[in-house]
């Protein structure tokens, strides 16, 4: 059965490639029809492509104004992504991915520089669904752009709008056009609203006398952990949790609440655009304050733009390509990166740290340490930084081995002077001059254990 229905599959590909043969054909008909029309005739150029795609909207029982969209689609892709169609014909992708392909591609007008994007589309096309597939083959394109991304959304953004469309039975749909991260993270917020909802919902319904905000989770889409950035990589934005005050209880409202998540989503977004939190008298009182909600969107940026030394663009997680100002700013503003080192060969994650040490390890460093690390300094750690010994911005890792404490002063003088510090084992560090003295800083029970341990034989190190 299964190989049945992939090769019926194969064989409504097939049909679907060669339909876009006769629609392109249509059209190329049209056009040539349209040469014969005298230049100085105006309106009376359109008639050869209005009248084809009259007729052929007349046969497939179509809209001619879809039509005749779908005969230049048509003509575009079989002139200009050959390889896509034939992919199509033989039955390698479906018309979703053929759609993908197109929309990232069509911008690409060189025809090398689209080639190559075309074959790289295609290897992740026959290999992924079209949802997975959208972002890789809009990054794939971004690279191959001739005009910046920066640029570009510049332009596009100077086009953000809100509207509103009427709908049937006393409806509307509110829509917005906005940059990607803004919009994802709104979307994003709201999600976390209405699991929060669910959650006190759950609250309710187990103890019968409290209908306020359950504590959530990670998984279940509450705020855990400070925001994380990725240096070279990937910056994700973790809200801050903030206490919640309780509201009073309101049993009989929480447990008759049977919304779905994207009707709690509408109403949480209703309540946030008219009252600036999600949570009013009218509204459900399991609707949490909106303070303890933050968004949380996760974008990968290239090292080199991260820094500004590059143009290549970042990219939001599950949209694509964004500019690099923007993911500049994301960065600018997070509490912590996460580093992830990809092979060079495959281009699979390999590694994976954090910018800044997690709670564990600044525990370790703060007891080994005690003070700062630069010799004869005792500035406590409490007011010191966590310094990375080799920088992490040239590959130095966040582990023990390759973190000390270092006072303002001191962190100072080893990134803008001419002083330069190893690490050993046994945290200790290696400092040399700028005059090439080295001094060795030892943790002070490292120290104690060799000196006492010095009667009995020669120190560990």
């Amino acid at each position: 059965m299964l190989g049945e229905l992939e090769r019926t599959r194969a064989r409504i590909a097939a049909l679907q490639a060669e339909e876009l043969g006769l629609l392109a054909r249509a059209d190329a008909i049209a056009a040539a029809r349209t040469a014969l029309v005298p230049s100085s005739a105006g309106r009376e150029r359109e008639m050869p492509l209005r009248e084809m795609a009259a007729d052929v909207a007349a046969v497939l029982r179509r809209s001619d104004r879809v039509i005749q969209d779908r005969l230049h689609d048509a003509t575009v892709l079989v002139t200009g992504f050959a390889a896509t169609v034939a992919a199509l014909r033989a039955g390698a992708i479906d018309t979703a991915h053929v759609r993908i392909i197109q929309d990232a591609g069509v911008r690409i007008t060189d025809p090398d520089a689209r080639a190559r994007f075309e074959q790289a589309a295609l290897v992740v096309c026959e290999r992924e669904t079209p949802g997975r597939a959208k972002p890789i083959i809009a990054m794939i394109a971004q690279n191959l752009h001739p005009v910046p991304l920066a640029e570009r959304h510049a332009e596009a953004a100077a086009g953000r709008r809100v509207w509103v469309r009427d709908l049937e039975d006393g409806m509307a749909e509110l829509a917005a056009v906005l940059p990607a991260a803004l919009a994802y993270a709104i979307h994003d917020r709201l999600t976390q609203h209405a699991r929060e909802v669910a959650a006190a919902q759950r609250a309710a319904a187990a103890d019968g006398t409290d209908s306020g905000p359950a504590a959530s989770t990670p998984e279940d889409g509450g705020a855990a952990a400070p925001s994380d950035i990725d240096a070279t990589g990937t910056v994700q934005a973790h809200p801050d949790e903030q206490p919640v005050a309780e509201e009073p209880a309101d049993t009989d409202a929480a447990a008759t609440d049977t919304r779905t998540a994207d009707q709690v989503r509408a109403d949480v977004l209703t309540d946030l655009l008219l009252t600036g939190h999600a949570s009013t008298p009218a509204s459900s009182r399991s609707i949490p304050a909106g303070q303890a909600i933050t968004a949380h969107v996760q974008i990968v940026i290239p090292a080199d733009t991260l820094t500004g030394e590059g143009t290549a663009p970042a990219e939001l997680i599950g949209y694509g390509p964004i500019d690099p100002d923007t993911a500049r700013h994301l960065a600018a503003t997070t509490d912590l990166w996460e580093r992830v080192f990809t092979s060079p060969t495959t281009g699979a994650v390999q590694h994976v740290d954090t910018y800044r040490p997690n709670r564990a390890q600044r525990r370790h460093l703060d007891a080994r340490d005690e003070h700062c690390r630069f010799p004869g300094c005792r500035r406590p750690v409490y007011y010191c930084d966590h310094d990375h010994t080799l920088d992490h911005a040239r590959g130095g890792p966040t582990a023990l081995c390759n973190l000390a404490n270092l006072c303002v002063r001191h962190h100072t003088l080893k990134h803008a002077g001419a002083w330069t510090v190893i690490q050993k084992l046994h945290g200790i560090l290696e400092w040399t001059s700028p005059t090439g003295r080295t001094h060795l800083d030892i943790p002070r029970r490292v120290l104690e254990f060799t000196a006492l341990a010095a009667a009995e034989g020669p120190p560990p190190f």
